[in-house]
């Protein structure tokens, strides 16, 4: 199967005001809110980062979209650096690259009717030959996300509509321009419980129905494991797990997934379960530990974790681990082996 994204070594900084003496000093601080992530995300596939928030799951996925500029790095859309895309080819890869927005309330402009939001797209794509052909389109967008009949919503302001009917606008006005690749950043923290499973269901049908390559960002192990086939686990800007959905779920191999998984309620009372239980101190973005990010929270920590940092590395099961319990993992280790990281 082809890779359609190919995310290699990904870093950005943020740098931070070091006020009067640092300037004078010379000192400069930055925030590490990615740090060396890599993973390919194959044509029709569908990939869920999942960690804790401030992890770097949303600025992974801005960079991606070309929202924000990486420090280091490189992404590959269908065989293309993005970086380099500009004028046409970047409007180009705007169609065809699409986000979903955590907060449907703050992602359509209160002042637009749901008409004019979803016209919006179709004119700056230049698609549809008239006005009445673009009103049929979204007529039909809207149709597919089951905000039926269409033409009621056309003349709705954002706030008279329900939160769940905004997120299937938000997702109509996403599809409405045909992407390749559809990014969606906790598409439904937002809503009520009730109504989750409705809009997840829907996003599951059309990304099936229409092949779509898909990312999605969420805290919610539960959500990815009924959308994504593969989970990358997020800590501190680093990819600590990655490998197939149920793997990684049922199986987790790194100490802080084993905490996730172990904080996840199981509806099954009568299914042993052993809690996980990490520390609380979380290290700082801008001051990141010399070794594992994780280790000053580890229960399974080492002399190793607190010096060196473990590479990203096969274990079994179609995973990869970046833990020095694992043979390999430590770099030193793997150096003589002939490893190396791959984005994959």
């Amino acid at each position: 199967m082809n890779h359609l994204l190919e995310v290699t070594d990904l870093r950005k900084e943020y740098p931070l005001q070091s006020g009067l003496l640092g300037a004078v000093m010379g000192s400069r601080r930055v925030v590490h809110a990615v740090n060396g992530v890599s993973f390919v995300l194959d044509e029709g596939g569908s990939l869920g980062l999942a960690g804790e928030s401030g992890c770097g799951k949303t600025t992974t996925a801005k960079l991606i979209l070309k929202l924000l500029h990486p420090t280091a790095g490189s992404i590959r859309f269908a065989g293309r650096d993005v970086a380099g895309l500009d004028g046409s080819d970047l409007l180009s890869y705007r169609r065809q690259a699409q986000f979903i927005f955590q907060n449907p309330y703050e992602a359509l402009n209160p002042r637009f009717t749901i008409l004019r939001s979803l016209l919006e797209p179709l004119i700056i794509h230049e698609i549809g030959r008239s006005i009445a052909e673009r009103v049929e389109r979204v007529a039909g967008a809207l149709d597919r996300v089951h905000l039926n009949p269409p033409e009621t919503f056309f003349l709705k302001y954002p706030h008279q509509l329900s939160g769940g009917q905004l997120q299937r606008v938000v997702i109509a006005r996403a599809l409405l321009v045909d992407p390749v690749l559809l990014v969606a950043d906790e598409p439904v923290s937002m809503l009520d419980v009730s109504i989750r499973a409705g809009v997840l269901n829907l996003m599951r049908d059309l990304s099936r129905e229409r092949k779509l390559t898909t990312l999605y960002i969420s805290h919610d192990l539960a959500l990815i494991r009924y959308m994504c086939s593969v989970t990358a686990v997020m800590y501190l800007g680093t990819i600590c797990e990655i490998g197939p959905t149920e793997e990684v779920i049922e199986h987790p191999r790194h100490p802080y997934t084993q905490a996730l998984v172990s904080a996840v309620p199981d509806p099954d009372p009568t299914r042993p379960r052993r809690p996980v239980e990490i520390a609380d101190t979380v290290p700082t973005p801008f001051q990141l530990p010399a070794g594992c990010p994780f280790a000053d929270r580890c229960p399974q920590v080492m002399e190793v974790c607190r010096h060196l940092r473990p590479l990203l590395l096969p274990v079994d099961g179609g995973v990869r681990v970046a833990c020095h319990l694992y043979p390999g993992s430590t770099p030193r280790a793997a150096e003589g082996d002939g490893a190396k990281l791959e984005p994959n």
